[in-house]
């Protein structure tokens, strides 16, 4: 059991399980937590979270519904974990046409059973947040974003996958109900966290709810920062249609003098060879400090998709390196632009179209010596671990309080790090 002062409450049991309480312990909480995240295919800005989550809470039953991870990747940031999975997981061809099955997620989602741990916390951008809890179970989800393909993103997305008439229409009735899966579970935690300003707004447009922003952690080896840079320009990310490579380089093909480097992998990546001009180069994905190491020494990192936040711009920030961003998303949380107050660490452009991003670098390159690597340094301060750890903390002791008794309620709601004006909308 667990104990919110003196009011015992009895635990389901999940079954084949026992859920054993988290060795840390949390402000009044002593019980055992289950971990709810979307999807691992692999090591990327949501996985870096979950494991983080993990280790602020000690907590070692991961439910998610695919899990591709490599080994080593299992070993150094999930030591000890163990993974429940969907029922399909293990099917033939998983890997490969995972997220063709995203109309089944609500409903395999809804199959775990949670229910025998006394909190949970959710790691969603689609359908961990629609775990089915119990009513007087503590529900803190983190919300990379909501499911962007299912709202504002829909018309972007049908564009870039090329489908006919027929095909619009019935992914557009997919999306309808998977809308309405999305709202009805939107209250289901008790509090909910946002990666970012951006993501908030989202979150209060389409679920009418406050949400705090706690931004992820964003550490890398302090050796890996460079002041000289090399004569090249990098854009990284997983080759997806929304991350918008396909614009960065075309960009660069209409300045042939300058050389960029495309870091990483997916769905786009022959897609994306195909238009690049010979001053392009693809490394594919590179060992962690070979990456590092590639970004810090480029001119700028040039962005010009809408990341929920982006983890590795504000990578690249710490590693010394300006950004050269689209001015939507968790990029306006990370730059700092001229005029803006602070030092500036990159500049921001406002339409997604190649002659923008052209006057963007040459912007850039005009008025080089503004963009200091001490200074993108500084500001990647804001999204060191150590907050990140005060910021989730807060959080879940919030969803804690909501099912203490009200006399037990604790007095001190201190914000947790960085709180826009705007405090949590709690259920009560």
């Amino acid at each position: 059991m667990y104990q919110f002062a003196d009011a015992p409450v009895e635990r389901a049991r999940v079954e084949g399980m026992r859920a054993e309480p988290l060795a840390s312990g949390i402000a009044g909480f002593d019980g055992s937590l289950a971990l709810v995240h979307d999807w691992c295919p692999s090591f990327r800005g949501g996985e870096r979270v979950l494991a983080e989550l993990k280790k602020v809470f000690g907590a070692d039953d991961i439910f998610t519904l695919f899990q591709f991870l490599e080994p080593e990747v299992l070993e150094t940031h999930f030591g000890g974990a163990k993974f429940h999975t969907s029922a399909i997981n293990d099917w033939p061809g998983m890997r490969r046409f995972y997220r063709h099955l995203f109309p089944l997620c609500p409903f395999l989602i809804e199959q775990f059973d949670v229910t025998g741990f006394d909190a949970v916390i959710s790691s969603s951008a689609a359908f961990a947040r629609g775990v089915i809890t119990r009513p007087d179970q503590p529900h803190l989800c983190y919300v990379h974003s909501p499911m962007r393909y299912a709202w504002d993103e829909q018309f972007s997305y049908a564009e870039q996958m090329r489908m006919g008439r027929l095909g619009r229409l019935l992914f557009s009735v997919v999306l309808h109900h998977m809308r309405m899966w999305d709202t009805r579970t939107a209250h289901a935690p008790d509090v909910m966290v946002a990666n970012s300003n951006f993501v908030r707004a989202r979150i209060r447009r389409i679920y009418g709810r406050d949400a705090q922003v706690v931004f992820p952690p964003v550490e890398v080896a302090p050796e890996a920062f460079s002041a000289e840079k090399d004569d090249y320009y990098v854009t990284a990310s997983f080759l997806a249609p929304y991350k918008r490579t396909d614009l960065v380089i075309r960009a660069f093909n209409a300045m042939p003098s300058r050389r960029l480097l495309v870091v990483g992998e997916g769905q786009q990546s022959r897609a994306l060879r195909s238009i690049a001009g010979p001053n392009v180069t693809f490394t594919g994905f590179l060992p962690r400090g070979d990456y590092l190491g590639t970004v810090a020494r480029a001119q700028a990192l040039v962005f010009a998709g809408c990341e929920d936040f982006g983890i590795a711009l504000a990578e690249a920030q710490a590693l010394g390196t300006p950004l050269i961003a689209f001015a939507r998303g968790g990029a306006r949380d990370i730059v700092a632009p001229p005029g803006a107050g602070h030092e500036p660490t990159g500049l921001l452009f406002e339409r997604q179209e190649e002659a923008t991003v052209i006057d963007a670098i040459a912007a850039f390159e005009a008025d080089r010596s503004r963009f200091s690597a001490d200074a993108c340094r500084e500001r990647a301060g804001r999204f060191s671990t150590e907050r990140f750890h005060r910021g989730i903390r807060r959080a879940f002791d919030r969803a804690i309080d909501i099912h203490r008794p009200a006399d037990r309620r604790r007095r001190d709601r201190s914000p947790a790090e960085p709180l826009p004006a705007a405090t949590t909308s709690e259920r009560t």
